[in-house]
């Protein structure tokens, strides 16, 4: 590793606009966008995939590897990715910076606490909670109901057991209610970080959060509570982006880290805006497939920031185009080229929902050791049937050089005419029609149902004056339907809209679908088992 300076200095960054965190991590201070805002933009490359499986399809790996290959092919490249979650890194998933030759790093800083944001985070949500209950406790001036209460507590960890409490317990505990907890990403405070574009329009959304509604039902918001300026103060650091570097020393803006089914799963807009005016091509992510991450990448951070990508890079590998043919996760290693051309379906759903954003994009075949040539050939020969750009990617193995092929792809149409993007559904439209028009043209179902707690929800956020914000659909990251064992790419089928949250400060609706929760859960052998935790690399010197 570099010393970060010597990455920033490359950058043009001047060592007064770094705020330093060790020899390796620095936040990029207001003055640098102060500096450089009036440049022109780089190119903004988002890198999707088809729907995720358990073999794990490495998007991040791809981000971080095509900003390697762009490098070195003689153009300035960032990645801009996401921040790591603690939950899922001692949980299921392990660490989220990448593997093999395309890491970024120190990846055990990064993986862990990094600079502070999510703790920050943590400590801001948590506060309010502190004084929405204080509030009750000392008379409940603004009438709120404990029954009406939208407001949980948060924490960075995988616990099942918060997903429920009572709080209040005891003779000076306060009023007993039930509450829960639900981890820090997927706090409405992450959302607006991840969204906002000033210290002060950060806190002029905190402001408008509502946590509760009164006894007559009207909404309580955060500026009521004479919370949102302690608030901001907790987030003034972490509102500032992040730098750090790739195994090959490529600069890595990463900052926020918002869940891809719960919220809109992009890094935040102002690490985005600043990379694309230091950089000649920005590589950034959206999380899990394309139908959850590309689609709200598209209407949600592009609707609200203006940003447009140029081009999109859609990983696939052979392991998921069998597994989305039914192939049980233990034979994926196994030859099998009819399952390729019959998991092929789900790829070529997504290649054609980017097209209806009218997005020019490569597809980019992510390759393990266990692919055949046979199957190699038997994916670029229904690519070219479907004429759609594809190359190989061999990023972990080679780094930089194993992004060449998709890289030259990627500046090749990024040369070309770009596209305009086009939105799945206008700000106008009511929420039930942005619903279903997600439903209808981006997962390909044919009808949707509502609880009745659904429907209240969004005649409320109507009689709000709301309903133009987007919508942002939590659902399963495995299909594009709400049930997470209907593979490939189904047709016709129901969704049902089990609950509507309104994050008035983030500016968008979260629809409910299927059985997704804000607080995950340990598995049977979750990483934090091990020592080295898979795509952390271990801790050396520790144990």
């Amino acid at each position: 590793m570099k010393n970060i300076q010597s990455i920033a200095a490359a950058l043009g960054i001047r060592e007064d606009e770094l705020d330093l965190y060790g020899k390796y991590k620095a936040k990029l201070s207001a003055d640098l966008w102060e500096r450089t805002k009036k440049r022109q933009d780089g190119k903004l490359i988002l890198v999707t995939a088809m729907n995720p499986t358990p073999a794990g399809e490495g998007k991040t790996l791809t981000t971080i590897g095509l900003s390697q290959a762009i490098n070195k092919l003689g153009h300035s490249a960032i990645a801009a990715l996401r921040e790591p979650s603690l939950g899922p890194c001692m949980g299921i998933k392990g660490g989220a910076t990448g593997s093999g030759r395309s890491q970024v790093v120190p990846m055990e800083d990064i993986n862990l606490h990094f600079t502070g944001d999510m703790h920050a985070i943590t400590a801001a949500h948590n506060l309010l909670s502190s004084m929405i209950d204080n509030h009750i406790h000392h008379g409940n001036e603004l009438g709120i109901n404990p029954k009406k209460i939208v407001w949980k507590r948060a924490v960075d960890m995988n616990d099942r057991s918060l997903r429920q409490i009572v709080v209040g317990l005891g003779d000076t505990g306060g009023m007993t209610r039930e509450d829960g907890f639900m981890i820090t990403v997927a706090s409405e405070i992450m959302a607006i970080l991840c969204l906002c574009e000033s210290i002060t329009d950060l806190k002029k959304k905190i402001g408008e959060m509502i946590v509760a509604y009164t006894f007559d039902g009207k909404p309580v918001t955060v500026s009521q509570l004479k919370a949102e300026r302690a608030m901001t103060v907790l987030l003034k650091d972490a509102i500032y982006p992040n730098l750090v570097q790739t195994i090959e020393e490529t600069p890595a803006i990463i900052h926020g880290g918002p869940f891809g089914n719960i919220a809109h799963g992009c890094s935040s807009i102002i690490g985005t805006r600043l990379a694309l005016k230091l950089a000649d091509y920005v590589c950034t992510e959206a999380g899990f497939g394309a139908d959850l991450g590309a689609e709200k990448f598209f209407n949600i951070k592009c609707r609200k920031s203006g940003l447009t990508p140029q081009a999109a890079v859609i990983v696939a590998t052979i392991k998921a185009l069998k597994y989305n043919a039914g192939v049980p996760k233990q034979e994926l290693h196994l030859e099998n080229q009819e399952a390729v051309r019959h998991g092929f379906k789900n790829l070529k759903r997504h290649i054609e929902n980017i097209r209806q954003f009218g997005i020019p994009l490569v597809v980019a075949l992510n390759h393990f050791y266990t692919d055949t040539e046979e199957e190699v050939e038997a994916f670029f020969q229904l690519c070219r049937e479907f004429s759609v750009e594809a190359a190989v990617s061999k990023v972990w193995e080679l780094g930089g050089e194993g992004g060449a092929e998709p890289a030259r792809k990627i500046i090749e149409l990024t040369e070309g005419q770009s596209g305009k993007l086009s939105f799945t559904y206008e700000d106008g439209d009511s929420i039930p029609s942005k619903i279903e028009q997600i439903v209808r043209k981006i997962y390909r179902g044919k009808t949707v149902t509502y609880s009745q707690s659904a429907e209240k929800s969004i005649r409320q956020i109507e009689e709000l004056g709301l309903s133009h914000l987007p919508v942002c659909i939590a659902k399963t990251q495995y299909s594009f339907s709400d049930n997470p064992k209907l593979l490939g790419a189904p047709v016709d089928f129901e969704m049902h809209v089990r609950e509507i949250k309104l994050s008035a400060g983030a500016g968008f609706i979260v629809v409910m679908m299927g059985q997704i929760m804000t607080m995950p859960a340990l598995p049977k052998r979750p990483s934090a088992e091990q020592l080295d935790i898979d795509g952390m690399g271990t801790i050396h010197g520790l144990f």
